[in-house]
């Protein structure tokens, strides 16, 4: 409980401070799930670059990610790095949504989460971070997404996890917030930007709105 309430006052914080951040920015449901793939081991600036070009090509579709060449899509998405490797994960994420919901991301949506995580996590080069980035942001899942900046942030403000382990970090989240897809979404959308301007690497904590907080 204790917890619950100190996490709510650093969204609260954070909220204040930044504004709401309107996250995941895409013009549809699949758009995110693209570029949740794309945004590994890359920025945001070179996934938007490889989504522009999957526009222009008129590629934003799961049947057309599935039937088009390897070749084609490779060069679409080429600015995001590790191309050869993703251009394989969106295929296989294409088929499974084709094959599993003949295309049908609303249908999809209203899908257990528990078991759209396991046949997700099935699909070769789609890991907890990438799949719950989906199932958040994509599907409107109440998941909360862990990543590196969460991990920094909430490390440097005193919180451990057992083994430091991806499920253990967000059991810590999700058994401590309401279970609610609004919240999740803002609160690792505001984390991100937190960790952008401040709390990077090298932190820069004199004026940080979280400067003083502890849990």
């Amino acid at each position: 409980m204790i917890y619950g309430k100190k996490l709510l006052k650093i969204y609260k914080i954070l909220l204040k401070e930044y504004g709401p951040q309107e996250w995941w920015p895409a013009d549809s449901p699949f758009e995110v799930m693209l570029g949740a793939v794309l945004t590994q081991n890359t920025n945001w600036l070179n996934v938007s670059r490889a989504i522009e070009n999957l526009k222009k090509k008129d590629l934003i579709c799961p049947h057309k990610i599935a039937v088009v060449s390897k070749r084609k899509l490779i060069a679409a998405i080429r600015p995001s790095g590790f191309y050869n490797q993703k251009a394989a994960y969106l295929k296989g994420l294409s088929q499974y949504v084709l094959q599993r919901f003949s295309g049908d991301l609303r249908k999809m949506s209203r899908f257990e989460t528990s078991v759209l995580r396991n046949e997700l996590l099935a699909i070769r080069g789609l890991g907890p971070e990438t799949v719950d980035s989906i199932l958040l942001y994509a599907l409107n899942q109440p998941v909360f997404v862990i990543d590196a900046y969460t991990r920094r942030i909430f490390g440097r403000h005193g919180i451990k996890i057992k083994g430091s382990d991806y499920s253990g970090w967000q059991k810590f989240f999700e058994s401590h917030l309401p279970k609610d897809q609004g919240l999740f979404n803002e609160y690792h959308a505001l984390i991100v930007r937190l960790a952008k301007e401040r709390c990077r690497q090298r932190p820069d904590c004199q004026g940080c709105p979280l400067e003083g907080v502890t849990l």
